[in-house]
This record gives structure tokens, C-alpha cells and sequence, in this order.
């Protein structure tokens, strides 16, 4: 089964996330369990997780359907050590939260290395941070993120995200979630069932399906190869909608959260829809 959602809105509280996923009609979902844009957060109270459990509970979703989303202002690969380490316990933080919430995964960007250290410097810190942040938490698993290589972003090449995995030591908590309009603007294509095919086995070479965790589906407003991140609707942007036929038909992504993150969250109804109309049709 397909768990196709969006990132749906927490604020108020992370317990109007899943009532938020619900009413679109999704059947799985992403959300940010603090404010994605400060490094400080209260702590959750025990009213509010119980609150939350019991939505999720309510609408019939599982952990295994969330993709929860870390903050954007954390960087583990960062070449400063004063801001790598606010980073550092800033990601422990997120992973505490979730595992407080009962969920299971950690969606985050690798890092950046901002043009002042090499890219194989930068991967060594993010896999130490990051293997410190599982030694420090329980169960939460650690889910790379595909980027689309703008600016000094790594995880642009599947070899970057096969070699953080080669790095950490627990290799049941660190897995990989595939954002279409990133990869897509990093170079691989998806276009057409050849291209779609091609991708696929170089990432299930390099990296492995058993890693793949959650996906982002997102049309691209940016170019092919372009290392440009724009996000587009579905069927309105470079990569086309033939790609997300392929995704729905693709036995390799079932049971893991198909997020949209697409421009205009009015019509995550229709883009749902419009997913799963597209089910055994090829």
C-alpha cells in the first residue's frame, strides 16, 4: 500500500497534524514537531503527546506512515565547531521528540560545507554527529534526505548518501527518503519509464531500496541537472506526470510516506486523488 499525504501543518500544537492529514484524505503525512525556524522549543507535555497519540490513533495512522521533518537551521556538517555542535544537540532534540511522540523516523538535509571544507571532510562530520545523536537517543531512525546540490548542499549524488551509511554504525537506524524535484535537478531523471528505470537501479546499487523510508513527490520548476530547488504541482513542471505513474506502480515503494510538498497546498486533495487514481494502470 501507497501511505500518500502531504507535510501538513502542526502549528497550534503537533496534534492538529494528523487532523490536518486527515481531512486532505491522506494516508500518510509529514509535519514539523517544533518551529522549524528557531533552534529553542519548550518541551512536549505529557498532555500534548497523549493528545496526539490519541489522533493518530483516531484516524488510523501508524508510525510507519510519518515522516516527520527536522528544523532547516541545522546543519551536522557545518565547518564552524561552536555551530556544529548547537546542530549536533539541536538534532538530538528533534530525535527525542519523536521518539516521545511514538513515531519512528527523522527526516533531515544532510548538511553543507559552506565552501570552506571539502565535501569528504563534510560527509565525515555529518556520519560523526550523526552517530553520536543515535548513541544519544533510543530508536528514532536518522532518514538522509536527497538534495538538489544547490549551493554547498550535499546529498545531491547517491554516493554521498551510501557513504554517510557505510559511516554510521547502527545501520538499523539510518535510512533515506528520495525527493523527486531534488534528485531530478541533481541529474537523475525521471521522465521517462527508461529514465525512471535507470535511476532506480543506480540508486538500488549504490544505496539500496531497503534504506528508502519515505519519498517526497514533487514536480520541479527548475531544469534538468540544473542544481536549482524549486518545487512545482504535479504534472506543471519539467519532470511531467508520466514519473509519478511510475512511482504508484512501483511495488519497491510501498509502506513508506509519499509526501507532497508541492506549491500549492489548496489542491493536496486532488494531487492525492489523482496519485492513487493512477494505481494499476500501467
Amino acid at each position: 500500500m501507497k501511505y500518500v499525504g502531504a507535510h501538513v501543518s502542526s502549528s497550534g500544537g503537533v496534534f492538529n497534524a494528523p487532523i490536518n492529514a486527515n481531512e486532505i484524505g491522506a494516508k500518510g503525512f509529514a509535519m514539523f514537531t517544533k518551529n522549524q525556524k528557531r533552534w529553542e522549543a519548550k518541551p512536549l507535555d505529557d498532555k500534548t503527546i497523549n493528545k496526539f497519540k490519541s489522533k493518530m490513533d483516531e484516524f488510523g495512522y501508524t508510525s510507519d506512515m510519518v515522516l516527520p521533518h527536522d528544523s532547516y537551521l541545522i546543519n551536522l556538517g557545518h565547518p564552524e565547531v561552536e555551530k556544529e555542535e548547537k546542530s549536533l544537540n539541536a538534532f538530538i532534540d528533534e530525535l527525542k521528540r519523536v521518539e516521545q511522540l511514538g513515531l519512528k523516523y527523522l527526516n533531515f538535509h544532510p548538511g553543507s560545507h559552506l565552501k570552506k571544507i571539502s565535501e569528504d571532510e563534510c560527509l565525515e562530520k555529518i556520519a560523526k554527529n550523526l552517530n553520536i545523536a543515535l548513541k544519544e537517543t533510543d530508536s528514532a531512525i536518522a532518514v538522509i534526505e536527497t538534495t538538489a546540490g544547490q549551493g554547498s548542499n550535499l546529498g545531491y549524488k547517491f554516493e554521498h548518501l551510501a557513504t554517510l551509511i557505510n559511516l554510521v554504525e547502527d545501520k538499523e537506524r539510518i535510512a533515506v527518503c528520495i525527493d523527486t524535484a531534488h534528485i531530478f535537478a541533481a541529474g537523475y531523471d525521471l521522465r521517462t519509464k527508461e529514465a525512471y528505470d535507470k535511476t532506480m537501479q543506480e540508486f538500488d546499487e549504490i544505496v539500496g531500496f531497503k534504506y528508502l523510508k519515505g519519498m517526497h513527490i514533487n514536480d520541479s520548476k527548475a531544469k534538468f541537472a540544473s542544481r536549482v530547488d524549486r518545487h512545482h504541482s504535479l504534472g506543471e513542471g519539467e519532470i511531467g506526470i508520466d514519473a509519478f505513474k511510475f512511482i504508484m506502480n512501483d511495488t519497491r515503494i510501498d509502506n513508506i510516506p509519499l509526501v507532497l510538498e508541492t506549491i500549492n497546498p489548496e489542491i493536496w486533495d486532488k494531487e492525492i486523488k489523482l496519485l492513487y487514481s493512477f494505481e494499476g494502470t500501467l
